[in-house]
Formats: C-alpha cells, sequence, structure tokens
C-alpha cells in the first residue's frame, strides 16, 4: 500500500524493519510493480537499492516493466532497464 500510494519515508521504514522487499500478492504482485505502475520513481529506486527482483512476474501487469510502460512511466522504464 505504501509502495503504491507513493509514501516514500513508510516504504524505507518497512525496509529498515525487515519488511520482505520482493513479498509477492495483491493486485499489483509486489510493491515494485506496485510503485511503477503509479509513477512513484523515488521509490523504485529504494525498492531496487534494497533487493527488489526487477524481472519478478505476477500481479496485474505480468511484470514491472509492462507496469511502468502502461502507465508512461518513461523515466521508470529507463530506471528497470539499467537494473
Amino acid at each position: 500500500a505504501a509502495s503504491y500510494r507513493g509514501h516514500e519515508g513508510i516504504v524505507k521504514v518497512l525496509l529498515e524493519n525487515g519488511a520482505e522487499v520482493n513479498a509477492q500478492g495483491g493486485e499489483y504482485g509486489n510493491a515494485l510493480q506496485a510503485a511503477s505502475s503509479q509513477g512513484h520513481e523515488g521509490i523504485v529506486k529504494v525498492l531496487l537499492e534494497n533487493g527488489a527482483e526487477a524481472n519478478a512476474q505476477g500481479g496485474e501487469y505480468g511484470n514491472v516493466l509492462q507496469a511502468a510502460s502502461y502507465g508512461g512511466h518513461e523515466g521508470i522504464v529507463k530506471v528497470l532497464l539499467e537494473n
């Protein structure tokens, strides 16, 4: 929910306290896909820096790159391709 809503501070607190960065579940499959679909580039970078799997499958869009592409989030697409 924090990734989807753009709450970067909460995402950081969750990760600092042991939240699983690649946890699967929900409509978007994982936090990285949720943040990517909504255009939250800062959160995408934080998640990737903390080991988020850029090639994970699942969720509404199938994968993170498709989620970012569907939303027209060019900056996130570039970040994902670099990872």
